[in-house]
């Protein structure tokens, strides 16, 4: 019989994949001899296999629980539900890849009238009794009825406000049993039936609540974001009780070993006297610094400190950890890899390196690529934040600086930003029906909540901006207005938040670039030891090249030289060129073109310096160079002095019905080779002026674009070399370059030996080979892509993350075949997917020589290419 339920001393943390991240690290906890209370572990299969049986709890699976819970009362010799000596349970999700606050959790689940009397004779206090059944009911009416959490919470804010309490400690085991009784009211009005009295029947509802909640919206979304399988389920964690809400000598907290913001080598965290663990995480209360635990509690203190020592020593990594204390005694509920700031990330790897923990490939694979993307964002400029008006001043949750439009509600975060509107988050406290306008906001500002609140964890793991618990910040999210002191802010108003200080601005602020230095660009030369893949970048201007080069890059791979023409100096010229009716005038126009085309490249070679620059000759259909409404098109014709309807009628008989397939790349050059000439004249020009007057060895890579038949290539091929070789002649100079082209065409890739035996390299377009692969307008598919995502066609997008099975099978195959005819040619990407780690991953499984990507992903780039080199060392 296939085991679907393990006891916490059965499991440990290699069966992570079973027992889901909670459930192997409180075994593994149990292993080493921390207090832990005893409990057992529903494994990630039985949630998929109440899935596949209709959303249903199988009879085998209910039977192993049950025998599981016989044991969990002989150990701690509770009974569930007995009116005497109650055991109570936590029911919690444990995803085998962290996600904290995206599914469900049920606490203090046991309880009904005769067992809530039982407690209150155990422990000789009713308030706590009361205050546990009162919470259970919230909680299992919010989490496993589905009745709205605001409904319970109208009822027990209006007794506090009848009585005239600011917290929930001052509510009396009276006032707690009117609120039970509240609450029961709305079980019985919302369900049309009494809330469960049987403890077997609540916690088979409960268990089933937590499935369900594998698949809840906020938890789709949170795994979509951060790119987790859908299929791998949540295991449920079954655990009894402890209180810390029993007293002064009772409390509960969440630490990290190290600061997860910063990185910073000292214990972090936050502990609430009194409290149960959802007073934390929701930020009801604010906390108090863990650090201020050795006066409230200094034995307790001590204690944990040397427990959290003892788990990372374990782990050998910063932990995330939940405790409990009851009457003076400590007890672990929790410990998993913390998420931090990249920052920290970097901060703790090196650190740990140092330390001698972990050794340089350890370091490297700790850190998400797509986490270096924080390191890169921009601060606030120093000038422009003195000049700042500065509002208030919060918790500095997450780092970083954002500056948006104020929102109060999710959706509207969503739709700002569907209309590329920016904004900033503001809520009282978020929940984890937030993560969707989390994830689309560029900031998160709420005025409840410490350091480990939901808002401060998810930003941090998102590298969002978030500044937590600013009490000066009086949220109205019902009237979408926010008061500091005198102060209306509304919705739409701008504000600015520094996540590295916790303050808050009005207005927009200028932003500065970062660069790398300290750990950064240490963890980054490491990398550069490892990886075998070549990193270039996509550049079309020395600004660009210059910032590419600072972040590392080792060329350019993919120079679009129509970026070049479409500044107001330029265009007219390029509008003269595709108007003139014979190729004398063309000629004439291009002429002009000419310097400017030199001037370009002379500025992106002295930015490069020797690092090989690969130019990409005109690709885009004439087109789009030229106006379409009658007032721009007569505006053109008065500027080109011809007669309207003749420009008229030449714009009309280049439109196309399908661009991306028509007149453009080496077709165009086919017709027009003038065009090509021209560009390739100033690439030479540029390069000899490089050589001769700035002493920079160049090393040019000119490619022909869009070639899907060898004879296109040869026939361009011939008319580079040709035009090089008078240039240089005219010129009496020697530039070494090199012709190549840019595979994007499936035919290409289907008969890369040929081409190869003529080519000196590829370089993948895989945007363009994704289109016309899988027959998608890259411009329109955003229509329903996100569908096929959903309904897994795809993993993920594939114009942003490579089709492996379709486009990969070209890219190998064209690798292949142009090896074969050519042992020397140079192999590159450089579409999109060039900065995408699993792109890269299987760029280096391919052998390519190198990726190229936008100049803000090469440091992305360069530590995905090490990850990849690592994981795939024996290949």
């Amino acid at each position: 019989m296939k085991k679907f339920v393990y006891a916490f001393e059965e499991g440990c943390k290699e069966l992570k994949s079973l027992l889901g991240g909670k459930g192997a690290n409180l075994a593994e906890m149990k292993k080493i001899d921390l207090p832990v209370p005893e409990g057992f572990t529903i494994t990630t299969e039985a949630c998929n296999q109440y899935y596949v049986d209709g959303k249903k709890i199988s009879d085998e699976i209910i039977t192993q629980i049950e025998a599981n819970l016989v044991l969990l009362e002989e150990k701690t010799q509770k009974k569930l539900g007995d009116a005497n000596d109650p055991l109570l349970v936590s029911v919690r999700s444990g995803a085998v890849i962290s996600m904290p606050g995206m599914m469900d959790t049920v606490l203090n689940l046991g309880l009904n009238d005769l067992s809530v009397e039982g407690l209150t004779k155990l422990t000789e206090n009713r308030r706590f009794a009361m205050d546990c059944y009162r919470r259970f009911i919230q909680m299992f009416g919010d989490v496993v009825l589905e009745i709205p959490k605001y409904k319970f919470d109208k009822v027990l804010d209006g007794k506090k406000e009848i009585c005239g309490y600011e917290s929930d400690t001052q509510l009396t085991a009276a006032d707690l049993e009117e609120i039970i009784e509240g609450y029961k009211k709305i079980v019985s009005s919302e369900k049309g039936f009494d809330f469960p009295q049987e403890p077997k029947e609540q916690l088979m509802m409960a268990i089933e609540a937590v499935f369900g909640s594998w698949n809840n919206e906020r938890a789709i979304v949170y795994r979509n974001y951060n790119e987790i399988p859908h299929n791998l389920g949540t295991a449920v964690n079954i655990q009894s009780m402890v209180f810390g809400n029993m007293g002064m000598t009772s409390g509960t907290g969440v630490a990290f070993t190290r600061n997860p913001s910063t990185g910073e080598n000292k214990l972090f965290g936050e502990f609430l006297i009194n409290a149960q663990g959802e007073d934390v995480v929701a930020g009801i209360r604010t906390p108090q610094k863990i650090d201020e635990l050795k006066d409230a509690l200094p034995e307790v203190y001590q204690q944990f400190v040397d427990v959290s020592a003892k788990l990372e020593a374990h782990y050998r990594d910063m932990q995330d950890i939940e405790f409990t204390v009851e009457r003076g005694s400590l007890y672990m509920l929790q410990t998993r890899t913390g998420k931090r700031t990249a920052y920290a990330a970097v901060k703790v790897a090196v650190d740990m390196v140092d330390e001698g923990v972990i050794d340089k490939k350890e370091a490297l694979m700790r850190i998400a690529p797509s986490q270096l993307d924080q390191l890169l964002h921009p601060t606030f400029e120093p000038a422009a934040l003195e000049s700042a008006h500065l509002l208030a001043k919060g918790l500095p949750a997450s780092p970083g600086a954002a500056s948006g439009k104020v929102y109060f509600h999710s959706a509207d975060v969503v739709k700002a930003r569907e209309q590329k509107v920016k904004s900033i988050l503001v809520r009282t406290e978020t929940s984890p029906e937030d993560i969707e306008g989390m994830v689309k906001a560029e900031g998160i500002l709420t005025s409840r909540g410490g350091m480990t609140s939901h808002a401060a964890v998810v930003a941090r793991g998102m590298g969002k901006c978030c500044v937590a618990g600013c009490g000066e910040v009086k949220v109205d999210e019902e009237n979408r207005i926010f008061r500091i002191g005198d102060q209306i802010f509304k919705e739409g108003d701008y504000i600015s938040l520094d996540g590295n200080t916790g303050k808050v601005y009005s207005g927009e602020i200028k932003t500065v670039e970062v660069g790398l230095t300290g750990d950064f660009a240490k963890v980054l030369a490491w990398a550069d030891e490892f990886r075998t893949l070549g990193i270039r970048t996509n550049a079309d201007n020395p600004l660009d090249s210059e910032t590419a080069v600072k972040f590392g890059a080792e060329g350019i791979g993919l120079c679009r030289t129509e970026h070049m023409f479409f500044s107001d100096d330029r265009i007219l010229n390029v509008r003269e060129m595709i108007v003139a009716s014979n190729k004398v005038d063309r000629v004439k126009a291009l002429d002009k073109l000419l310097p400017y085309q030199k001037e370009d490249f002379i500025g992106i070679f002295k930015a490069m310096g020797s690092r090989p620059v690969n130019i990409r000759l005109l690709d885009p259909p004439l087109h789009e160079f030229l106006p379409h409404k009658d007032e721009e098109i007569s505006a053109l014709a008065t500027d080109l002095g011809v007669d309207f309807e003749v420009l008229k009628s030449k714009v009309e008989s280049l439109s196309e019905f399908n661009p991306m397939l028509g007149h453009r790349g080496c077709r165009l050059a086919i017709t027009y080779p003038e065009i090509y000439e021209m560009q390739v004249r100033a690439i030479i020009e540029a390069a000899v002026y490089c050589k001769e007057e700035l002493k920079i060895e160049v090393h040019p890579e000119i490619m022909i674009p869009l070639v899907g038949h060898l004879k296109e290539f040869t026939i361009l091929k011939k008319l580079v070399i040709d035009t090089a070789t008078e240039t240089l002649k005219t010129l009496n100079a020697e530039v070494v370059y090199k012709v190549g082209t840019m595979i994007e065409v499936p035919r290409a890739a289907l008969i890369a030996d040929e081409i190869a035996k003529e080519a000196e390299f590829f370089s993948f377009g895989t945007n363009d080979l994704t289109q016309m692969t899988l027959g998608f307008s890259r411009d329109d598919s955003g229509k329903f892509l996100d569908e096929y995502v959903k309904k897994e066609v795809f993993d993920k997008d594939p114009f942003e993350s490579i089709d492996q099975n379709g486009v990969g099978k070209l890219v190998n195959m064209a690798c292949e075949l142009g090896r074969q005819s050519n042992p020397t040619i140079k192999l590159g990407i450089c579409g999109e997917h060039g900065g995408e780690p699993k792109s890269i991953e299987f760029c280096h499984k391919t052998g390519l020589n190198y990726v190229s990507c936008s100049p803000f992903r090469v440091p992305i780039a360069r530590l995905s290419a090490a990850q990849a080199a690592i994981k795939n060392k024996d290949q």
